[in-house]
């Protein structure tokens, strides 16, 4: 298992009502059935509202996350963050979960 699993794992077991799963084959942080946070090669692509869209966007090296196999498409409300930012994906992640959580609710 990768560094980037790892702490991808280590991240989904501390989030309430968060579950591992699989979307487009990567595996994936799910807030009910729907995905919150995707790992994908090293990379996390995260599900977040308007205001945290901006304020991942401000990282060095984070984008709005493409389609994992159309890299031509992109996903609207996703924002990818890179490895390199890992000690922010706990925060994000927790911020994808309850985004997505109220999008179900």
């Amino acid at each position: 298992m990768s560094e980037s699993e790892r702490k991808f794992h280590d991240i989904a077991s501390q989030i309430p009502d968060a579950k591992l799963g699989k979307v487009f084959g990567a595996q994936c942080i799910k807030s009910g059935r729907k995905a919150a946070a995707i790992l994908w090669n090293s990379d996390v692509l995260f599900k977040l509202d308007t205001n945290d869209q901006k304020e991942a966007l401000s990282l060095n090296g984070s984008n709005v996350s493409s389609h994992l196999y159309a890299e031509d498409k992109p996903m609207n409300g996703w924002v990818t963050i890179p490895f390199n930012h890992a000690e922010k994906w706990q925060y994000f992640a927790e911020k994808a979960v309850k985004y997505v959580k109220s999008l179900i609710n």
